[in-house]
């Protein structure tokens, strides 16, 4: 509106000098707003850059745009404000650039203390950060107050004439001087020699500055939040780990498997996955998702999570069972002493010792069939069934008691076809993905990270649909999901860490990963890529015993 208004003034001024100034000061203004224009455009700039290296060249790629300086180099605090590390330099005219995406610097940072731990104000860049004040020199090689003898130097070096520079602290929300933006030799548009930085060009920087500094500010506090969100996965993943002795280290293998998986699919240049490409977000997601997909079982009962034998509760019933067979057999042997006992001194019961002996012996197999069903890996079938229902039969005596030598909890959970879990503590367990989900979902994640409770809870999923927690089928089930499940699934098989089993070798693994493909639990695609690029042989060298790496299985 205001510019509208000079401009109308200007067509009914009569007076020349008046009509000049006005001239004068609408340029002026329409100056200062495409100044404000463009500082406005760079702040949005600066804000949507996530990359803190590209954030970084972007600060001093525009404060020389802004001014038209030659060169410019952006200093930043390091955590204890002890000195300024060099995180962009630049200069056209020697074509130099660096940091950024332009290479790593090396150079020594610059120390805010001198040896004697006096402030450093020799150094102009110190001096900024220190006392947070704006320096502008006209000519570096006669500014009085610094020690400009590295500038010299370089420029004896490189043939360069470093001349105007102007210095500005970046300072952060609490006021504390994060950085310093230093920019070099003001160009002069016509001659494009080296002119003084202007009062305009230092406001600008200013501005800038501050802006660049709360961008850096806010890119920094998330980068902190992330890091502090994963390292918090982290331990808690890694504290359901420690939970049981016997899963220790599960977690992190899961992460390892899936994530070989997935960069592998990135790498796929053909076959099925030749256009599945995961960012770098997508994968920190899925390696989140590995993180937390076992963290439903923080509320699943140690007792259920290590149960080694079909019986073991707070400890193994089984060792319950060997004392009342030892009652059994004290009661078979009072019972010969007893009959021996009738006879005539000095003579023999041979009716009584084989009856004794026969007692023994049957005692003694069916305790040892006992002890070999309550292992885990021990398959019930029905011809076991029936010899265990036999078993159950017997009596035994108990403060003048009678009881069955088995309870009906016992023979119950001895029962159990395969595996050491009854159907009520194998739906405790498979409850820990519902809780992982509704732990997961009620977390107010970033939105690049939304689809993580759901891949870390799908784990268990089937592509026939007979998984859980939901029962989803192929179609619903992310390739996130499918991943995990794998990974899982591998890493179950060759754990050799489970207090039921000892891990399988590779050969047997893969094997058995083959029929669960063929029974639709696993997606066949990854499957077909795990066999084909064997990288899940870095792992074995990592993590599995020499016993369980057949040659055979790898020279296929």
């Amino acid at each position: 509106m205001i510019n509208k208004g000079l401009t109308e003034a200007l067509k009914f001024s009569g007076d020349s000098k008046i009509s000049q100034l006005l001239k004068q000061l609408l340029s002026q203004m329409e100056t200062q707003m495409t100044q404000i224009r463009v500082l406005n455009q760079i702040g949005m700039a600066l804000s949507a850059e996530k990359d803190m290296g590209r954030l970084f060249e972007m600060i001093i790629d525009e404060a020389r745009t802004l001014t038209n300086a030659d060169g410019g180099t952006l200093y930043i605090m390091n955590e204890e404000f002890t000195e300024l590390r060099f995180a962009i330099v630049q200069n056209e005219s020697l074509n130099v650039r660096m940091g950024g995406t332009g290479g790593e610097i090396t150079w020594d940072p610059v120390k805010l203390l001198n040896p004697d731990g006096s402030k450093n104000y020799q150094n102009v860049s110190a001096y900024a950060a220190l006392s947070g004040e704006v320096v502008n020199i006209s000519d570096v090689y006669h500014a009085e107050g610094f020690n400009f003898e590295g500038t010299r130097n370089f420029d004896l070096k490189t043939g360069y004439r470093s001349k105007s520079m102007l210095v500005v602290p970046m300072r952060n929300y609490e006021n504390d001087v994060i950085g310093v933006l230093q920019i070099l030799n003001c160009q002069d548009a016509l001659t494009g020699k080296a002119i003084p930085f202007s009062k305009d060009y230092q406001a600008m920087t200013e501005s800038l500055a501050s802006q660049a500094a709360v961008a850096l500010c806010n890119k920094k506090l998330l980068s902190s939040l992330e890091d502090l969100l994963d390292s918090f996965i982290t331990s808690i993943a890694s504290a359901i780990d420690e939970k049981s002795p016997y899963t220790g280290g599960h977690v992190r293998r899961v992460v390892d498997i899936a994530m070989t998986i997935a960069k592998k699919i990135n790498e796929t240049e053909k076959g099925v996955f030749k256009e599945t490409f995961f960012s770098n977000e997508e994968l920190d997601e899925l390696r989140l998702a590995g993180w937390l997909h076992d963290v439903g079982k923080i509320t699943t009962p140690e007792h259920v999570v290590d149960k080694a034998t079909k019986l073991e509760t707070v400890y193994d019933r089984i060792e319950l069972i060997k004392t009342r067979f030892e009652v059994l057999k004290r009661d078979a042997m009072i019972e010969l002493l007893r009959e021996s006992g009738r006879k005539t001194k000095g003579e023999e019961n041979p009716e009584a010792q084989k009856r004794y002996e026969n007692k023994v012996r049957k005692l003694e197999e069916d305790l040892v069939f006992l002890i070999n069903g309550n292992i885990g890996s021990e398959f019930m079938a029905d011809e076991k069934l029936e010899i265990l229902k036999t078993i159950a039969e017997n009596t035994w005596e108990l403060s003048g008691e009678t009881k069955r030598i088995l309870s009906d909890d016992e023979v119950r959970n001895l029962s159990i076809r395969k595996g050491t879990l009854n159907d009520e503590e194998r739906e405790i367990i498979n409850n820990h993905a519902t809780v992982t989900l509704k732990m997961l979902s009620q977390l107010p994640l970033p939105k690049k990270f939304k689809n993580m409770p759901y891949y870390a809870a799908a784990h268990h999923e089937r592509l026939d649909g007979r998984g859980y927690p939901k029962g989803l089928r192929e179609e619903e089930l992310p390739l996130q999901a499918r991943i995990l499940a794998l990974a899982d699934v591998f890493e179950a098989l060759t754990a050799k860490d489970r207090p039921y089993k000892k891990g399988k070798t590779l050969s047997e693994a893969m094997k058995i990963l083959g029929f669960m493909v063929k029974d639709k639990h696993l997606d066949p695609d990854l499957f077909e890529l795990f066999v084909q690029e064997k990288f899940y042989l870095d792992y074995a060298e990592r993590e599995l015993t020499r016993e369980q790496i057949d040659t055979d299985f790898i020279s296929l």
